[in-house]
């Protein structure tokens, strides 16, 4: 199965951390391609520190559940603690899209269900897919989004 995953860090050495990521991740299941890194300002909560953001494609043989299991573990690994909503993180590690599954559990809902309202995911991803699966059953490229994709500039190379 073919998924995409989000990667995010706000604090201390983000890069490294998007890296480290990436290499545990990597642990765990077959990490395909990354996308570049983009710079962002960060969406709701306190007052922080921008994010590097970037989405990778990974390749499982896991269930979507076992996948979202794997992301939590790594990013309590490398010393994530939820806190406060949408507030700083080390790494924030999002399961966007399984395949072309449409998953809604308690704790998993799939496509995530704001990735289309976010150019830190959409901007990586379109680099990974062009007309990427969103949530409804629709595709990127029968929506208007209220921002410009082009307004987002990688500022380092793929990462894996």
């Amino acid at each position: 199965m073919k998924a995409y995953l989000g990667l995010g860090s706000n604090v201390g050495d983000r890069l490294g951390n998007l890296t480290t990521a990436v290499e545990l991740l990597g642990d765990r299941l077959s990490v395909l391609r990354s996308s570049r890194v983009y710079e962002t300002t960060p969406i709701g909560g306190p007052e922080q520190d921008d994010y590097l953001n970037a989405v990778i494609e990974v390749g499982v043989l896991l269930d979507a559940r076992e996948l979202l299991d794997a992301c939590l573990e790594v990013e309590e690994q490398m010393g994530r603690v939820r806190t406060e909503r949408w507030g700083p993180r080390i790494i924030d590690i999002d399961l966007l899209t399984f395949g072309d599954q449409v998953i809604d559990e308690p704790g998993l809902t799939i496509p995530h269900p704001r990735m289309h309202e976010r150019l830190f995911v959409l901007a990586p991803l379109m680099e990974l897919d062009a007309d990427p699966p969103l949530p409804g059953g629709r595709v990127l490229s029968t929506m208007r989004v209220d921002f410009d994709i082009s307004d987002a500039t990688p500022v380092a190379a793929p990462l894996s």
